[in-house]
């Protein structure tokens, strides 16, 4: 009887350590709902009730008409097509490009891996501000500034460190007995990357296209530098224009940012599961 009572206790606190837990994770997960709240509140509220102190959640009278007035604002259908172009593009060039990299770095023997390795993890260290004027001198040069060209091409080329170090890392993870029974069958290092390692990979690749995807989708700088025809803005510069020299329209920006915020809610809802599995699954090994 009297271990019976000690396992009963023992499950009892361990269930209020798991409730406790839970609560917290709650309280946290809802702190980050708050801007996206305060967001949708303001494109609802009028403009006299948005900085009034203390804040109002609830407007006064919804103004549902910020959304469809905000839309024809600028044109939005045109700047989230030419924003949807340059990720779907980086989205590719990224995975492609950081696979093969990667792979290279997990799965093949060469002389300098490791030291190249170290070396290409340092430039994680290096602050894009630093590159950002030579890189738009070379494009300059070549006649891509005020194209898509500098958002796009460089991403097939294996330029971001993080993503080959994740595959890398997930890539390690894959049993070598797979790799060579392929070899033993007589299939080429490029079939065994294609249609062994990147099968196996769907949930690193997967977090790889996520983040890509919200990195492209909300990148303002590089739109700022490279693009100088209204015709190609994206999203990102698109919300600037409701910022104007004698006033800021609020109620629209925010109601234009909320409907910008809505695809990659959407992305990542319905991606959750396979970018959670790639995220807990990569870096096992070292």
């Amino acid at each position: 009887m009297g271990s019976y009572n000690t396992g009963l206790s023992k499950k009892k606190r361990q269930a209020i350590k798991q409730a406790i837990a839970h609560l917290c994770l709650i309280i946290f997960g809802i702190s980050f709902l708050f801007p996206f709240v305060w967001m949708l509140s303001t494109s609802l509220k009028p403009e006299a009730q948005i900085f009034k102190w203390p804040p109002e959640w609830i407007p006064d009278k919804f103004m549902w008409g910020n959304f469809p007035e905000s839309l024809t604002f600028v044109p939005f259908g045109l700047y989230f097509q030419n924003t949807m172009v340059i990720c779907i593009f980086t989205v590719l060039g990224t995975i492609l490009s950081a696979a093969i990299v990667a792979y290279g770095f997990a799965r093949i023997e060469w002389k300098g891996r490791n030291v190249f390795f170290f070396i290409m993890l340092t430039t994680m260290m290096l602050p894009y501000q630093v590159i950002m004027i030579p890189l738009f001198l070379v494009f300059k040069e070549i006649g891509w500034v005020g194209t898509f060209k500098p958002l796009i091409i460089p991403a097939f080329f294996g330029t971001n460190a993080f993503f080959i170090f994740l595959l890398r890392q997930f890539f390690l993870t894959i049993p070598y007995e797979l790799s060579d029974a392929a070899r033993i069958d007589g299939c080429s290092e490029f079939r065994i990357f294609w249609q062994i390692v990147l099968p196996l990979s769907k949930p690193a690749l997967a977090t790889v296209g996520l983040f890509t995807f919200m990195n492209s989708w909300n990148d303002f700088l590089g739109p700022l530098i490279y693009l100088n025809d209204e015709s190609k803005y994206t999203i990102a510069l698109g919300l600037q224009q409701f910022i104007g020299q004698y006033g800021t329209q609020w109620g629209m920006l925010m109601a234009a940012s909320t409907v910008a915020t809505l695809p990659i809610i959407l992305i990542f809802f319905f991606a959750q599961k396979t970018f959670i599995q790639g995220i807990s699954t990569t870096g096992i090994k070292g």
